[in-house]
Order: C-alpha cells, then sequence, then structure tokens
C-alpha cells in the first residue's frame, strides 16, 4: 500500500498532470506534494483548496449530516474548472476520522478529467497514512 510520496507520484503520471498534494483540510497544511502549485505558493494552494473542501463537508445542503457517518467523508470529491485547468480534490477514507484530501492539479487541453477523477479514487482508497 503506497504512502503520500508514493501516491503522489503515482498521480504525475497521468497525462495532463502539473501537479498533486496531500493535503489536511482543518490546518490548511500540505503534507506532501509534487510537481507545480497554482500560483507557485503550495503553502496558499494548500490552504485556499482546504478552505473550500471545509465549506463543501459542512455543508448542510452539500454534504447532509445523515450521511455523515464519520466512517465515510460527507463528500467524496470536488472538481473545479477553469479555463485552462481543472482541479480535483478526493478525501481519503481511513479506519480513523480522516481530515486528508488528495489535490490534483490537471491540464485542461492535455488531460482527461474522467481519467483522471478514477485514477484519484483508486490512489485514495490505497493512501496509507501515518
Amino acid at each position: 500500500m503506497p504512502g503520500i510520496d508514493e501516491s503522489l507520484l503515482e498521480a504525475m503520471r497521468l497525462p495532463g498532470v502539473r501537479g498533486a498534494a496531500v493535503v489536511d483540510w482543518i490546518s490548511g497544511l500540505p503534507l506532501g506534494s509534487v510537481g507545480e502549485a497554482p500560483g507557485g505558493d503550495i503553502e496558499q494552494t494548500a490552504a485556499e483548496t482546504a478552505e473550500l473542501a471545509r465549506l463543501a463537508t459542512e455543508s448542510g445542503t452539500l454534504a447532509p449530516a445523515a450521511e455523515a457517518s464519520g466512517k465515510e467523508p460527507p463528500v467524496e470529491d470536488l472538481i473545479l474548472t477553469n479555463a485552462d485547468a481543472y482541479h480535483l480534490l478526493r478525501f481519503v477514507t481511513t479506519p480513523f476520522e480522516s481530515t486528508v484530501f488528495l489535490h490534483l492539479w490537471l491540464d485542461r487541453n492535455d488531460g482527461n478529467l474522467a481519467l483522471a477523477r478514477i485514477r484519484l479514487a483508486e490512489l485514495a482508497d490505497r493512501l496509507v497514512l501515518g
């Protein structure tokens, strides 16, 4: 089972990936990163994407409390698109309450959003934290 570094390197093999990170959405700190970061600053990117993750998971509309069992994150993933890129945030499920997500920055022209989403889900399922 791959750890953070191995998972990030595997994510970078996807077509069109510009950068990847594992982020704690409570603290906003990157636990690991590889490749580029939007704007060139991984800490700022981690903090900003963590804010998106918090908003989604704490939303009563997007993440109803009835579905928040504690074992499974109330939101599986987020996809943000802009003119030249896709940002995928995939929440990591663990035996303990996880506050971690994988962030993948994908070039819109060279990447395949559907394939990246599938592979990111597989990586999140196999990721070993600790």
